[in-house]
Parts: C-alpha cells; structure tokens; sequence
C-alpha cells in the first residue's frame, strides 16, 4: 500500500473534504482496450509474421483459434491452439506428441499471439489487476497497473506477474514489464514502437530490455528504464500484418 498517497489524500478531511480514492484499475484496462481497438478485436482474422513464421489468430465470441506454421527440415509444420487444446500436423499430418512437448509448443504460440493482442486479453476473468499509481516516463504521465492471474483458468504460467503503464490521456499501453519462471525465469521490460493502427486495432512493436544482475524489483523498472539502467535484449517485430473481419463459416473453417 502506498502510505503515504494514502496520507495526503485523507488529510483533507480535517478540513472537510472526502478522502479519495484510487482509480478502479479495470475501468483503465476497459478504457484501453477501446483505445487499442474496442469491438474491432471480436470476429476478427489477424495474421502476421515474426521471426520467419506465420501466425494467426481468429477470434469470434469468447473462442479462438491460434495457429503457427512454418518450413523446417521436417516439412510444413502447422500448429493449431484453441478451446479444445492443441495440435501439430507435418506435412498434413497429426502428430503425436509427448504431453510436456505439447505444452511447451502450445505455451509458445499462445506466448507470441497473447503479446500481440495486448491489452485485449487482459478482459480473461482469471485476471486480477491491481493500481499502483501514477508515473511519469519521458515526460508523459501514466497509470501504473500490476496484473496476477488465478491458478484456475490462468493457465500454466498463472504464477507471471505483469506491470503495464496506461497514459493517463490517450489511454495507450506504451510499456510492460512482466516475471516469468520458464527457462530459469527472468524479467523484461518492453517499450513499444514503430505504432500503427491496422483494421481498427492498434499494434505496435516493441524494444525488449532486461535486467542482467538481476539487481531491482519488477515495479521499479520504470525508474531503471529512465536512468537507461537496463540492457536492450532484442526487437519484437510483427510484420506483414493483416486485419480481415470473420464471416459466415469462415471461423470454423480456419482449422
């Protein structure tokens, strides 16, 4: 709890005013995602490339499909994660797989596609966000908001915690930070650029940086990235994106 936001708030009541309190932090996270896009997020078909494989996903009515494909020395690889689970077909081909190969497939694509919708999917109900105050980063004021997941229904990695920062005015979500445990677990840090808006949803890439000595808490990277006191790790870059409205049969077809 910040003690001492909370003191000067209330101090006022001394003089007859109410004590205020903080902003409700899922009316921010609504206000930003019709800022990103708003409805144009349902029935939808958004495909893009990163890092030489495609990726789809199609998003209709509370169900997804998100798919993966690209050429290796096996042939045509094509993953498929929905509501039901996941699959990987070669060349066409069902492919049966071990249950922590499967996981970590379907963690992966879902990883890259959950990035990209950002902050759409923050609507899951197993989300619980929490408002940490106001920052300021290259002299724009924002929200600062900590988002945990519940065990049931936030799949697998429901242990990661996210920092994201709003502006205050045009509502955008222009940096995260998030702890991972996977593969010995980290931190990151993501400054979006290169925005765009493409049928009627706002993108962006992102600048990936990281705490190498791991020296500072995740909450404080907002601090750390303005004292350039992280390390820029690498570019996450959509390209070729495409936007296209779901009709008819179309979604359930894309199996």
């Amino acid at each position: 709890m910040h003690y001492s936001r909370l003191f000067f708030a209330c101090v006022s009541l001394v003089f007859g005013v109410a004590c205020q309190s903080d902003p409700d932090p899922q009316q921010i996270i609504a206000q930003a995602i019709e800022a990103h896009g708003g409805d144009n997020y349902n029935s939808t078909h958004i495909s893009f490339s990163f890092r030489d494989r495609r990726y789809d996903a199609h998003l209709s009515e509370g169900q997804f499909i998100y798919e993966r494909s690209w050429k290796d020395s096996l042939g045509n690889v094509h993953d498929v994660l929905n509501n039901q689970g996941f699959t990987r077909k070669i060349n066409g081909e069902v492919v049966d797989l071990l249950a922590e190969d499967e996981q970590r497939y379907a963690n992966a694509l879902n990883s890259v596609i959950y990035f990209s919708l950002l902050p759409q999917p923050l609507t899951d109900p197993a989300v619980n966000a929490t408002y940490l105050g106001t920052d300021t980063i290259r002299s724009e004021q924002y929200h600062k908001i900590r988002v945990t997941f519940n065990q049931e229904g936030g799949g697998t990695d429901f242990d990661d915690i996210f920092i994201y920062w709003f502006h205050q005015d045009k509502h955008t979500m222009d940096y995260l930070a998030y702890e991972f445990h996977v593969n010995g677990g980290g931190t990151r840090f993501r400054e979006a650029y290169n925005v765009r808006k493409v049928g009627g949803i706002r993108f962006a890439d992102y600048v990936n940086y990281t705490d190498t000595l791991h020296s500072f808490s995740l909450e404080q990277y907002d601090t750390q990235f303005t004292q350039a006191e992280v390390q820029e790790l690498s570019h996450i870059d959509l390209e070729n994106l495409e936007v296209k409205a779901i009709e008819g049969a179309t979604f359930a077809d894309a199996e």
